[in-house]
């Protein structure tokens, strides 16, 4: 690569510069809506597929860390969904086959279900109590996404993961938890 270092600079910006903007123009009572629903959730379950599926990932366990009893669909030890519990799809388009479906369980079962995604016009809108909009591009290519000069939905992907991590840190804040103590919940068989 010719000059690779001021590449990498020009990369950075342009990534986090996009990051940057897309939080600020993510709707922050949705935001608080959601936090509330994780808050008073006995269990709270992610799905995803794909690169979403490994962001949410880790934002179920980000969770865990907070001692919420989150767990990731499909894992081996997952738990019976009841009509207390809360299932957060994470599909920046809204039409992907697995997290729609999932979601219509989780919704026949009383669940409170989120939708956290690009596209406001998607089958969840029927399913979900609420979105969670990531205003970014998608494959649908709507008026209203943000641009992105990044492969795919890689700024919807950055996103969402830091979008899990700021509303724990939120979290955090709230409950006056010192971050010391959260190493408790850390796996310890490493």
């Amino acid at each position: 690569m010719d000059n690779f270092k001021e590449s990498y600079k020009n990369t950075c910006k342009l990534v986090t510069n996009e990051i940057g903007e897309t939080l600020a123009r993510v709707d922050v009572e949705q935001l608080e809506r959601a936090v509330a629903a994780i808050l008073v959730a006995e269990k709270v379950f992610f799905i995803g597929v794909g690169r979403v599926m490994l962001c949410l990932q880790a934002v179920t366990k980000r969770l865990a860390h907070l001692g919420i009893n989150a767990h990731y669909v499909g894992e081996i030890t997952e738990p019976a969904m009841t009509s207390k519990d809360l299932l957060i799809v994470g599909s920046g388009s809204g039409t992907t086959l697995f997290p729609v479906s999932i979601a219509r369980k989780a919704k026949s079962l009383g669940a409170t279900v989120i939708h956290i995604g690009s596209n406001p016009k998607s089958d969840l809108r029927y399913i979900a109590d609420f979105m969670v909009r990531i205003p970014v591009r998608t494959k649908l290519y709507l008026d209203d996404e943000i641009e992105s000069k990044q492969p795919m939905t890689s700024l919807f992907e950055q996103t969402l993961l830091l979008l899990g991590d700021i509303l724990a840190k939120m979290i955090i804040d709230d409950r006056k938890v010192n971050l010391k103590d959260l190493w408790q919940y850390h796996a310890n068989l490493e």
